[in-house]
């Protein structure tokens, strides 16, 4: 039998995860020539991942964290409405102050708004081009689709009164065009007249975020990647050198482990010499089918905080923050809320659905209190690496996070500086030796 010898800069990967993350870290580790496999408890782009269930939006637009200077004065309002675009589970606060307190102070002004914008646009400036490279070389093309990205308002003055988002964006690469409402109707005749003024921005929408997962797995596999089906436990570790990633099954040795396991990944972090304020940001959708519309656009309702997509399913609208337990049950009524702003954002769509023609998700955003994603090594053993709570940003920046993360390994100079997305931000860890 022939036995394959690895060469001395070649390591053997296990990628903790198997999410957009996780699936673009393996194509990138492939692409250096090191072994991976790939540890994922779930069906590959099932929907039980966070990635299944985004709205697709792919754009450098999105550098605008959700924490901004003034947020902490609603907070008394998102404990008491439990429908609203944000919401406190009152029941977990105890649990999630830590986080929140650090969620509010990473927005308490412009200058750290700004940092954080400029950190997160080093992930996603060319996000587009390198989704369209990705998608080529899977053989699924069609699910990337370029599209204007529109943000509606009732009024012009409300596009101002969020100057500071938009302030954020320019700075960091974004252009737009301004619509008014005769622009607007004429681009979508079938939005409601209600709003007058749209900023549209040019981005690619996956149309399929499931399926897309799902293709970038499969295309690591045919380039030498391997799949083991289980759950990470933790890692056997000797004199500071990974020896294996421990799994209810067994242990798989290997060299060097990425942990890009979403919100699942804290469970992960112990033991490794980092505190990492991760929390579940639970996020919903609803899926109309033949909802009897046309769109050209992927439309963002500023009014409600959510979103809308056309996919081969229908139309899903996504949205909703709901910080809670990651087993904490769904509350399927936000869900319905997403659902019914949508019916009527649209007056030619009907106001009544029957259930076959209404689908409802639920899924857990990995979020950080600063919204910047953790990647980089961990402080007590270098062999694990981080690439996790990208929150919002998942889709967009897993390209860039995959590429510094092989870049790591392959012991080369990252692409992106991770200074800015060390675990070490939060305090709490020790440099490796």
């Amino acid at each position: 039998m022939a036995v394959r010898l690895m060469h001395q800069s070649e390591r053997n990967v296990v990628v903790i995860g198997a999410g957009i993350v996780g699936a673009a870290t393996a194509i990138e580790l492939l692409r250096e020539g090191h072994q991976v496999t790939i540890l994922e408890p779930g069906e590959i782009g099932g929907d039980h991942a966070a990635s299944y269930g985004n709205g697709g939006w792919i754009s450098r637009s999105l550098v605008v964290p959700t924490s901004v200077p003034g947020l902490w004065r609603h907070v008394p309002g998102y404990l008491m409405d439990p429908l609203g675009p944000l919401t406190i589970h009152w029941r977990y606060l105890p649990g999630l102050l830590p986080w929140l307190w650090r969620f509010l102070h990473s927005g308490s002004t412009i200058e750290r708004v700004g940092r954080t914008a400029a950190a997160i646009s080093g992930l996603i400036s060319d996000c587009a081009e390198r989704h369209r490279k990705l998608a080529q070389e899977a053989g699924v093309p069609d699910l990337l689709q370029d599209t204007s990205l529109l943000h509606v308002f009732r009024k012009r003055s409300d596009f101002d009164a969020n100057a500071l988002a938009w302030r954020l964006r320019r700075q960091n690469g974004t252009t737009w065009r301004e619509l008014d409402q005769g622009q607007l109707s004429s681009l979508e005749p079938d939005l409601d007249p209600r709003y007058t003024f749209a900023i549209a921005v040019d981005g690619s929408v996956c149309v399929d975020p499931g399926r897309y997962v799902a293709a970038l797995v499969d295309h690591a596999c045919r380039r030498g990647a391997t799949i083991r089906k289980g759950r990470a436990r933790g890692f056997r570790i000797k004199s500071g050198r990974l020896q294996a990633v421990q799994t209810a099954d067994g242990e798989l040795a290997c060299d060097r482990a990425v942990i890009a396991a979403g919100a699942w990944s804290k469970e992960l972090v112990r033991g490794l010499g980092d505190r990492v304020f991760l929390e579940s940001e639970r996020g919903y959708h609803a899926v109309i089918q033949d909802p009897e519309i046309k769109l050209k656009s992927r439309i963002l309702f500023t009014d409600g905080k959510l979103a809308t997509t056309t996919t081969p399913s229908g139309l899903r609208v996504t949205g909703q923050v709901e910080l809670a337990s990651l087993r904490a049950k769904p509350n399927w009524t936000r869900a319905h809320v997403l659902r019914d702003f949508a019916l009527n954002a649209f007056p030619g769509m009907p106001k009544t659905l029957p259930h076959n023609r209404q689908t409802f998700w639920m899924g857990h955003r990995p979020s950080t209190p600063d919204g910047i994603p953790v990647i980089g090594s961990a402080s007590k053993c270098a062999d694990v690496i981080y690439a996790f709570g990208h929150g919002h940003i998942g889709m967009t920046a897993a390209p860039v996070t995959g590429r510094i993360v092989a870049e790591i390994i392959s012991e080369k100079t990252p692409c992106v500086d991770p200074g800015p997305f060390s675990a070490r931000r939060f305090g709490g860890g020790a440099h490796p030796q």
